[in-house]
């Protein structure tokens, strides 16, 4: 077999195992009311099965790629979507909500390894093909961006036809078909692979990472009211931890999240703020919208899986278009005519206050798909183009966690505006913030420019 295709072989895989962290954030915005009713749960607390996912992969993402420079890629590849076969062939069984919420933490746990490992392995794969870098690169990514679009459209079939025990189910054949091919024909890690356990423990900023996981899970305790008495004693407490892990990550070498690295380059700063703005947006329609089909209009899960069909194939078809108006018109210009589109995608969402018929939210959520692919893959472009090659596993960590961050504001803000009930009425309230959203992040882009050479 030739190299150029051994490397087509290995991208597949990769591009397989790296489509499952998206995918399962995705496919469980369809099986939300089912959960409700199974577990009998209202709306801030069933969330948490979301926000158990993000939390975890905000905070794996940059670890993972800190793990995948060290120790390689392929090795760290393969032991994390062992982790997703294992937890996924048991999650079923769960017998209470919470360990439900554990099982989808370690399931985001072991998918966090597989994008800052592809995201590594792009230079060898390049080379062994002999093809530019930007080409392996592009395909992850589109599957990256892709997997998430589908989701609710599988998870909508899944959910219909077995039940939410299948979300978890599914991810068993394809973890393991992602092992045997990546473990088959992907570069072998060689001089990567090195270092003890207690290196590992000594390097990993424990205390950071419980720090960065503990502001985060006080504050939307705070925002969601979870200990109604102590609301403010919560977000003073989550705000006390963001600044020991500030001060942490200032002082620690190597950081969990490298502070001063951002502070000194600005395009790749402007990047992950636009990112995260990007997914606030996009999530609160994600999340938002199959919730309001399911309770305010009657639509069985299966259906509202086929309601966002449009979104997943608007987002399939354009991003190999949005790809390649990147070449012809660079990342910028690409990047800023995508936010244009999401905030007239978000603007139009309003029409949904009125009305649920079928015809408009086809119409909608294939809008809401453009800027989706595009602002996806020119902000993947933009954290190529702003990093150097020894920066790009754990920036690659980082552009993830900017994805969770933006949607674990989208789920906490959810369970807000549909606290007093999933209506229309709060539906138009929660589209006013994603224009004001929008706006944030038209401006950042305006502002992003391509990182010149040291």
């Amino acid at each position: 077999m030739s190299n150029s295709s051994r490397t087509g072989i290995a991208i597949a895989g990769l591009s397989l195992g790296t489509s499952l962290n998206p995918l399962n954030s995705s496919m469980i915005a369809v099986a939300l009311v089912v959960l409700r009713a199974d577990f009998g749960l209202d709306v801030a607390t069933v969330t948490w099965v979301v926000t158990a996912f993000y939390l975890t992969s905000a905070a794996g993402q940059p670890l993972m790629g800190r793990l995948a420079d060290r120790f390689g890629p392929r090795r760290l590849f393969l032991l994390g979507m062992a982790l997703v076969a294992v937890t996924c062939a048991f999650a079923p069984f769960a017998p209470n909500f919470a360990l439900l919420c554990v099982a989808r933490a370690f399931m985001a746990l072991g998918t966090a390894t597989a994008y800052p490992s592809a995201v590594v392995m792009v230079a060898a794969l390049a080379r062994q093909a002999n093809v530019k870098a930007t080409r392996p690169l592009g395909r992850i990514q589109m599957a990256n961006t892709s997997a998430a679009a589908v989701g609710p459209v599988v998870g909508g079939l899944l959910v219909s036809l077995v039940g939410w025990q299948a979300l978890f189910l599914i991810n068993v054949p394809l973890a393991l078909v992602a092992i045997a091919v990546v473990r088959r024909y992907a570069p072998a890690d060689g001089e990567r692979e090195r270092g003890r356990v207690s290196e590992l423990l000594r390097d990993s900023d424990l205390p950071g990472i419980g720090a960065f996981i503990g502001a985060l899970v006080l504050v939307m305790m705070a925002l969601l009211n979870v200990l109604p008495g102590y609301r403010w004693w919560l977000l003073g407490g989550g705000l006390l931890l963001a600044v020991v892990f500030t001060l942490r990550e200032l002082r620690f070498s190597p950081p969990f999240l490298d502070l001063r690295l951002l502070g000194s380059n600005r395009p790749l700063l402007l990047v992950y703020l636009g990112f995260a703005l990007f997914n606030g947006v996009y999530y609160f329609a994600f999340f938002g919208l199959p919730q309001l089909l399911q309770t305010a209009g009657g639509y069985d899960p299966g259906i509202v899986g086929l309601l966002m069909l449009p979104l997943a194939a608007i987002s399939v078809v354009g991003t190999p278009v949005a790809v390649r108006a990147i070449d012809s018109f660079g990342v910028r210009r690409v990047l800023i005519a995508g936010v244009g589109l999401l905030i007239a995608a978000s603007g139009a969402m309003w029409l949904l206050t009125a009305s649920l018929a079928v015809p408009l939210v086809l119409a909608l959520t294939a809008l809401l798909g453009v800027p989706y692919c595009v602002v996806s893959i020119s902000s993947s472009q933009g954290l190529y183009l702003s990093t150097r090659l020894e920066e790009r596993g754990v920036a690659a960590g980082i552009f993830q966690t900017c994805r969770y961050l933006g949607a674990i504001t989208a789920t906490v803000l959810i369970g807000i505006f549909y606290g007093t009930g999933v209506t229309q009425a709060n539906w138009g309230l929660m589209v006013l913030v994603m224009l004001g959203l929008g706006a944030v992040v038209f401006v950042v882009s305006l502002a992003w420019r391509e990182r010149r050479p040291a």
